[in-house]
């Protein structure tokens, strides 16, 4: 079973992190959606407090976040989180009320007909480096998340500190993260879900760019102005509003559309 923190009382959400971090960074946005929410936010495997018991598809890793969430909630899937998200609104549709990948995408590596992502490259070399020295490459990814966004140092600092207040993740956890990033083409599920889905982007994010907005229909999504790959981070007020407005109600009752 995974680890699972609840914050505050309202309409199920799950709320999901990124590769090589743990729900202890979402905390703060968890509390603030916790005003309006009962919230969950899940440890993916290997990850923060959660054990690691070899799952080694993107299908295992929803279905263990799907075996200890609420039958039926919302979600937000940030990063790599967006993909198990995603994966799991494959995998049982009628559990997601709504979702809503957060400086996320389908596909995060470019292709012939792939431009609004990253090179295959930049992944190769996390690979690479991630076999040499894990926490040093880790450390590297921190500052890719903020590089661009206002108040990047604040925001380095403030994951840092977070990162540090759970077990680090497993070598095998971010080894199996790292290859759903660079593997993982989730288009076609994406242009075929049968769930409501909604997205919210980083104006200067360097991991995720803000184009992929354009795959949503309209009112669908929100591209945050001065902001990098932790929108919730650095604007936590947008953050919580878009997810009122598309997943809840005035009188406490999830309202998707």
């Amino acid at each position: 079973m995974l680890h699972r923190d609840e914050y505050g009382q309202g309409p199920e959400l799950v709320l999901l992190h990124g590769w090589g971090m743990h729900g202890g960074l979402l905390r703060i946005f968890a509390e603030q959606l916790g005003e309006y929410f009962h919230v969950s936010v899940v440890d993916l495997p290997g990850h923060g407090n959660s054990d690691w018991d070899a799952p080694v598809s993107l299908n295992d890793w929803a279905r263990q976040v799907l075996d200890c969430t609420p039958q039926s909630a919302c979600w937000i899937g940030w990063s790599l989180g967006g993909l198990v998200a995603l994966a799991a609104a494959q995998r049982a549709p009628q559990r997601l009320q709504g979702l809503m990948l957060m400086a996320s995408t389908p596909k995060f590596v470019t292709a012939p007909d792939w431009s609004c992502a990253i090179e295959k490259t930049i992944f190769e070399q996390f690979a690479s480096n991630l076999e040499a020295d894990a926490m040093k490459t880790l450390a590297r990814f921190l500052s890719l998340q903020v590089r661009s966004s206002e108040q990047s140092s604040e925001l380095l600092r403030q994951l840092r500190h977070e990162l540090k207040q759970r077990p680090p993740a497993e070598a095998a956890a971010l080894r199996t993260g790292l290859e759903f990033l660079q593997e993982t083409d989730l288009r076609k599920q994406l242009g075929e879900a049968d769930v409501p889905l909604f997205g919210v982007f980083g104006e200067r994010d360097t991991l995720v760019p803000a184009s992929v907005a354009a795959l949503f229909e309209k009112d669908h999504s929100v591209v945050v102005e001065g902001a990098g790959h932790t929108p919730f981070l650095s604007h936590p007020d947008v953050c919580v509003e878009v997810a009122r407005r598309w997943f809840g109600s005035d009188d406490g009752v999830a309202n998707v559309s």
